[in-house]
């Protein structure tokens, strides 16, 4: 398999050749073993009478005739599942860009991506950056890099790039992102160790209608990984997979929860903050250790409380016990990340956060957790305790969470990615003004069982004048199957948190409703996706203004091994 992936990638999977190497994984090969004799062994058995079918006109003839049984359908069974069998090399990137402002402070953003090959010479993924240095906390923007590699030797490779994203924060007379949309080229040198590699280049950020514009260096340091998937035809099916599927994810939660500001907490103008705040999120969650340790990502926004616009992206790691039984844990963890904007100073935008677990791993699938936690931004003056709760839904089979077996069987289902261009017809403004906003964002679907799926989205506004408005929302839809020419009808309802850019959303809490349609190409096996929604969004808090919008999404889909589920 190994063979196959290096042909088919050459330029990407170059870093995985010679020193460079994506593990082998024989379970995979195993599976794949396990379901040929499965078929093997059912295509051996001695031919026996089978009702109503014959060796000439078949099952669907009439008659008791005998007859030689048909093979059991691929997928049809956990005895002859599918198997993974598409997988291509990935990367997660860390990237550190110093950046002067026009007003000649300094600030940096780091970013952070997820690099899949999509052929031999180029990689996509999702990025986000959000301002670590100076006095900027709070920017961030979110969006998609493409990226192409050379090769230069056994040890070093040359990477170009383009980000395309939105977003803002922080902003003034002085200091504007515009329309918040932002491009980043850049070109650098990396060198390469173990699984490993790092390097410095040139690139350019730009905020092209507003502001902010810098050629600086940047400082590069990756992973290699693999995104290991089933053909989006597989969803339904029964599978088979020595390894996570899809990002590698085992779950993901649902988060809402209320934070109190301490004793010395202002805002970037200097008043005091007492005011409670809601707040509502989603993680992704990853477990290890027999299901007792995890890391995870974490983004959540102000709901409630005065603070719209507020935003947090963390970088979670905890470990949990079991009390009286495996499934009730009690534990803790610890945080890192940046936070900012609703006017809350948080400095540079660092934040840390500590604090207890409590984790309920039901025997249904669904997870429930509590968690209380102190949060402080070290270089800003803000700092508050807060309480959440979370409905956690596994992407994986159950048994993976408790004991990560090697080799697990469960149900196909599909997973979208998509860049995701929403626009809002009329905004409502805190200076009473209204105008019509695009943004540009990031969403994500995942098939449930029947037409149901879960959907989120996150992204900031790129066009208009809402410069450094950011949103994120969840939610639960329903679709058809497909239908002829390759097309899905479906609709969703989300909810979250929104704010900033001068837009009137009160408190930060915010619904959206959707009906849609999406092309799927011409064969089920298709990953390419282009949808097309209308719908109505809505903020709850404030004034409760409500817009139209249209949205056009291009997206990318794959098949990942969730829990098993009857057929």
């Amino acid at each position: 398999m190994r063979s196959s992936i290096r042909s088919a990638f050459p330029h990407w999977m170059a870093l995985g050749s010679m020193r460079v190497r994506v593990p082998a994984r024989p379970l995979l090969l195993c599976s794949a073993l396990l379901a040929a004799s499965a078929q093997a062994q059912t295509s051996a058995q001695p031919p026996g009478p089978v009702r109503g079918a014959s060796p000439l006109l078949g099952p669907s003839s009439s008659g008791d005739l005998s007859g030689t049984a048909p093979a059991p359908k691929r997928g049809s069974s956990a005895d002859v599942p599918v198997t993974a069998t598409d997988s291509r090399p990935a990367a997660f990137e860390l990237n550190w860009t110093p950046l002067k402002m026009p007003t000649g402070e300094s600030t940096a953003l780091l970013g952070l991506s997820y690099m899949v090959a999509v052929n031999e010479d180029w990689g996509l993924g999702p990025t986000f950056y959000g301002a670590a240095k100076g006095n900027y906390g709070g920017l961030f923007t979110a969006g998609f890099t493409a990226q192409r590699r050379w090769r230069l030797s056994e040890q070093w490779h040359v990477a170009t790039s383009i980000y395309g994203g939105a977003g803002g924060g922080v902003s003034s007379e002085r200091v504007r992102a515009g329309g918040g949309f932002m491009l980043r080229p850049e070109v650098s040198l990396r060198g390469e160790f173990g699984n490993w590699y790092a390097g410095v280049g040139v690139a350019q950020v730009n905020f092209p209608s507003g502001n902010i514009k810098d050629t600086t260096w940047a400082l590069t340091i990756g992973r290699m990984d693999r995104l290991l998937s089933f053909s989006p035809s597989d969803a339904g099916l029964y599978g088979r997979a020595g390894d996570r599927t899809g990002m590698g994810f085992d779950e993901i939660g649902l988060s809402a929860g209320v934070e109190k500001p301490r004793s010395g907490s202002i805002t970037r103008d200097g008043q005091s903050v007492t005011n409670r705040k809601g707040k509502a999120g989603a993680d992704l969650r990853q477990y290890f250790g027999n299901g007792g340790s995890w890391w995870g990502l974490e983004a959540s926004g102000a709901a409630s409380g005065g603070s719209d616009g507020y935003m947090e992206i963390f970088a979670n790691a905890g470990q949990d016990w079991g009390v009286l039984s495996p499934r009730l844990r009690v534990g803790g963890q610890i945080s890192t990340g940046l936070g900012g904007g609703g006017n809350l100073d948080t400095g540079n935008g660092w934040l840390f956060r500590a604090g207890p677990t409590l984790r309920w791993i039901t025997p249904w699938g669904p997870t429930l957790r509590l968690d209380a936690s102190y949060l402080k931004a070290p270089w800003g003056h803000y700092d508050s305790m807060q309480v959440r709760a979370t409905l956690a839904l596994p992407l994986e089979k159950g048994s993976r969470v408790l004991n990560t077996p090697p080799l697990e069987s469960g149900t196909v289902r599909e997973q979208d990615w998509y860049l995701s261009m929403p626009r809002f017809k009329e905004f409502q403004f805190k200076d009473g003004s209204k105008d019509a906003v695009t943004g540009w964002g990031i969403g994500m679907a995942r098939d449930f069982s029947g037409p149901w799926y879960g959907a989120a989205q996150a992204g900031s506004a790129a066009f208009g004048k809402a410069g450094a408005f950011s949103y994120g929302m969840f939610g639960l839809g329903a679709k058809t199957t497909r239908l002829p020419g390759g097309f899905r009808v479906g609709a969703e309802a989300l909810v979250g948190a929104a704010g900033g850019g001068g837009v009137a959303v009160g408190g930060g809490a915010v619904t959206q409703g959707e009906l849609w349609a999406q092309w799927e190409g011409t064969q089920p096996k298709d990953r390419m996706r282009i949808k097309l929604g209308v719908g109505q969004w809505k903020a709850l808090g404030g004034a409760k203004q409500s817009t139209p919008m249209v949205s056009l999404s291009i997206g990318w889909a794959f098949g990942t091994l969730g829990p098993r589920s009857a057929i």
